[in-house]
């Protein structure tokens, strides 16, 4: 079973996605502080990452970075899901190593897509 590790400081937001993600089939493992999800991801193997960019220190930005840098995820797809839908966002999340950027609000059907195909 895929395990989906759901990065956001919103506990509504990774509930919904959770559930959501259970109904398509994916194990979720949601962290709402990120400051430990570095931590978190480590003992939890996950294969792959859905991380929001506005959260406390360390945004997604530098969330991001901090997972590429690290051996065990740097080949681990992530996708931002953010409510930042300017160029420059995109711009700084893709050249911080994801793989992919979705805007809230987006489709359940795109994000489920977007997540088979990047695990496929």
């Amino acid at each position: 079973m895929t395990k989906i590790m759901i990065v956001d400081d919103d506990v509504q937001v990774t509930v919904l996605l959770g559930k959501l993600l259970a109904m398509e089939g994916f194990q979720t493992n949601a962290v709402n502080d990120s400051s430990q999800a570095h931590t978190i991801a480590l003992s939890v193997q996950p294969d792959l990452f859905l991380l929001d960019l506005m959260m406390p220190d360390p945004d997604g930005f530098k969330l991001c970075r901090l997972l590429r840098a690290d051996p065990h995820f740097i080949f681990t797809p992530i996708i931002i899901v953010t409510a930042l839908d300017d160029n420059d966002s995109r711009v700084v999340a893709f050249g911080a190593g994801a793989n992919d950027y979705i805007t809230k609000p987006f489709h359940a059907s795109e994000l489920v897509q977007r997540i088979r195909k990047l695990i496929t």
